[in-house]
């Protein structure tokens, strides 16, 4: 299943939250975390959060690319089974 991202919610009371479903290769992850660079710029203040509890598939290079945006955009990773989670940490 290729990768589908989907924005849930009302960005105003809650921040955004982007539901990330089917499976997440480098070239994805790359492409989310421009999807989320722009809303940090257009939103500086909203939160982002990744809903990851439909992913079917990460591999070690997107999960590279997750780290990184939660590092460097304090983007909030959720739904990441125990041990991906671990992994990203």
């Amino acid at each position: 299943m290729p990768t589908r991202i989907t924005q849930l919610g009302d960005e105003r009371q809650e921040g955004v939250v982007l539901r990330v479903e089917g499976t997440l290769v480098r070239e994805d992850a790359e492409l989310l975390e421009r999807v989320c660079a722009d809303i940090r710029r257009q939103q500086p203040e909203s939160p982002v959060t990744l809903d990851l509890a439909d992913l079917t598939f990460l591999d070690s290079e997107s999960a590279s690319v997750l780290c990184r945006m939660r590092r460097q955009q304090s983007v909030v990773l959720e739904g990441l089974q125990f041990f991906v989670q671990r992994v990203v940490e």
